[in-house]
């Protein structure tokens, strides 16, 4: 039998894809329970309708201590912030460079906080001011820099990431089927529904055995390195990680409101994996939403326990939620979406196939210097993991380890000579406390990526504009038309950190900078401020002399 093989277009609408509400008009409405057989919703939680508004906040939130010697993250004493050894001399520091750092420093003391700065001429590699930038400190997100540097030049920006389809058919009968992941971090609903409709094309009309799922790729440790610290936290930015994945490894309840008084629509997506125990009832325009979700292991899928109101004019509103066992979620799925499409499946959901060989359908990812971009602009934890296990995977030998992944980045970082004393690298994402990472090595490996053409252009369109996009459209509006501002952001409960260049004219190099606070709880606002005047002082350095060109042109035109 042929293979059909399709590609994800990057948001293209392929002629015949089904749109995101289409399908979750023909698959869920009119129904309020989801089973094993019957599809609940089929829309992607990535290119959800925006009348779904309702979301679960994204910033993840824990504490952060110092690493301790042997590089395990351990309550510590962190060495004085005037300590000699911890920042590297510079006798020709720039002056208003130093000065902005000197102000800096004396805010961060005043909050009790550590923290870590380094500034840095990406063309000369002259380190221009400095404060503790050996200090290993707890980066956050910002160690999504090490991840994505690391992926973008081992793997290559046209990675690409495949999801197959196989088993044995005879005639329109199959007779069994095996979903096989290779880790794709991007793999959504509409994708599994995409490849159903291959299969039907090839023919196929019923599955008389078992929908299967092999996960072999990564490990049977789907919890990422220090995501333990918040083992009930059920929000989507601390979803585990499995070879074979689905939605970022979370599920998305969507209600609807009806007539007054009548029960609202409640599904989920994806379909086939969440029975709903309860209801939302529709009230009357003008009362308050009250939706209540609690989710709660089910064997190896989950049980919605639902509830509350939503008024009969409100628009429709969705919460997401990550799995707790993410290892059956696409099987499941796929066996909904084979109902839905009027395949018959005759048998189960079960973890297998290993032996499988005949392939049906492949799927394949965006190149990986796209998917980056959830990285570094975007700040996915889940796609970090994803890809840090991926890196163990392909360079270790299968099947893929989060800390194979970590001693891959480590490997890079020492051959780009960003690696010092004292670092950590346990997890992708930064997320909890699980990393340490200095300044200094923040910019050497900013200047080492910026400057290797291999990687150069990709790594830098992955990372947030100030003004623009990402986790920084909020932040340096006044560098909006510039552009200027390319950076990666981290936030913890006691964490903020900053990290990129701030771009110059046109042919001169960039600056590097890397700026990493801990131990500031409550204080991450006021700290964050700081930091952006901070920023203030590395644009008016790196953008000098055209401010000088413009005065004096200015002066001209005076005269």
């Amino acid at each position: 039998m042929a293979v059909v093989l399709h590609s994800d277009m990057g948001g293209v609408n392929l002629q015949g894809r089904v749109p995101t509400w289409g399908l979750f008009a023909t698959l869920v409405l009119g129904c309020s329970r989801s089973t094993d057989s019957t599809a609940a919703a089929a829309v992607s939680a990535s290119a959800a309708s925006p009348a779904i508004s309702a979301t679960i906040a994204r910033s993840a939130v824990a504490a952060v201590s110092p690493a301790s010697p042997n590089g395990s993250a351990a309550a510590a004493t962190p060495a004085a912030s005037n300590s000699p050894e911890l920042t590297t001399p510079l006798p020709n520091a720039v002056p208003l460079l130093k000065e902005a750092v000197a102000a800096f420093t004396r805010q961060i003391a005043q909050y009790g906080g550590h923290l870590g700065v380094a500034i840095l001429d990406v063309g000369s590699g002259e380190l221009l001011a400095a404060q503790n930038d050996h200090r290993p400190l707890n980066p956050a997100s910002t160690a999504k820099l090490f991840t994505a540097a690391a992926a973008l030049s081992v793997l290559h920006g046209s990675y690409r990431f495949e999801t197959g389809l196989y088993g044995d058919t005879n005639g329109s009968t199959a007779t069994k089927l095996v979903l096989r992941g290779h880790g794709d971090p991007s793999l959504a609903t509409q994708d599994l529904w995409d490849m159903v409709q291959d299969l039907k094309r090839l023919g196929v009309k019923r599955v008389e055995g078992d929908v299967l799922v092999d996960q072999r790729f990564f490990d049977e440790s789907f919890v990422p390195p220090a995501f333990e610290q918040q083992p009930n936290e059920w929000a989507y930015f601390r979803a585990p990680v499995s070879a074979l994945a689905l939605n970022g490894n979370t599920v998305r309840m969507m209600v609807r409101p009806t007539a007054a008084e009548s029960p609202a629509q409640v599904a989920f997506d994806p379909p086939g994996f969440v029975d709903i125990d309860g209801a939302v009832k529709t009230a009357a325009e003008g009362t308050p939403q009250s939706v209540r979700l609690e989710l709660s292991p089910n064997g190896s899928r989950l049980t919605a326990h639902v509830g509350g109101v939503i008024a009969e004019k409100d628009r429709p509103i969705g919460f997401t939620r990550r799995c707790d066992d993410p290892r059956l979620l696409a099987g499941y799925a796929f066996k909904a979406l084979l109902h839905s499409a009027g395949i018959a499946v005759e048998g189960t959901v079960q973890l297998g196939g290993e032996a499988a060989k005949s392939l049906l359908v492949l799927h394949r990812s965006r190149p990986l210097s796209q998917l980056v971009a959830e990285l570094g602009k975007d700040s996915d934890n889940f796609y970090a993991e994803m890809i840090m296990k991926t890196l163990g995977a392909e360079q270790k030998g299968r099947p893929g380890k989060s800390v194979d992944g970590a001693d891959i980045v480590v490997k890079y970082l020492r051959e780009t000579g960003a690696f010092e004393e004292g670092m950590v690298i346990k997890n992708g994402s930064g997320l909890f406390d699980a990393n340490r990472v200095t300044a200094a090595a923040t910019v050497r490996l900013l200047r080492a990526a910026y400057r290797d053409p291999a990687i150069s252009s990709e790594f830098v369109a992955q990372l947030a504009v100030g003004g623009v996009d990402g986790t920084l459209h909020k932040r340096f509006r006044e560098l909006k038309d510039k552009r200027i501002l390319r950076a990666k952001t981290g936030t913890l409960e006691a964490t903020t950190a900053l990290s990129g260049y701030v771009l110059g004219p046109p042919g001169k190099p960039p600056v590097a900078f890397a700026i990493m606070v801990n131990d500031i709880a409550g204080k991450v606002a006021g700290t964050r401020a700081a930091m952006d005047k901070l920023i203030d002082a590395i644009v008016k350095h790196a953008w000098r002399s055209e401010t000088r060109a413009s005065e004096a042109r200015a002066g001209e035109r005076r005269n």
